[in-house]
């Protein structure tokens, strides 16, 4: 089984980190409201995913995201590998 970890774009301002096996059916649970971590949120986006071959990869990956600051999330998103360096030294 394949699974994924995610960041949504909240309200246009907060990250939200999350796992799944079914990123679509994960997707629209948060966009209806299903979801306690994202209920409170009225636009939600998907702004990031990464492939794992399996849920302990997935999991140790989510965990990692979740300690990030805002800023190096939106390195990790755009692609800033350089700024992303940067932020981790800091």
């Amino acid at each position: 089984m394949e699974w994924h970890i995610y960041i949504l774009l909240c309200d246009e301002k907060t990250f939200y980190v999350g796992l799944t096996s079914n990123i679509q059916n994960r997707l629209e649970s948060h966009k209806s409201g299903y979801n306690i971590g994202t209920k409170k949120f009225s636009q939600i986006r998907l702004k990031y995913t990464e492939k794992y071959s399996n849920r302990k990869l997935a999991e140790k990956r989510e965990k990692q995201l979740k300690g990030w600051s805002h800023a190096k999330k939106n390195a990790l998103i755009e692609g800033n590998i350089e700024l992303l360096k940067q932020l981790s030294k800091s």
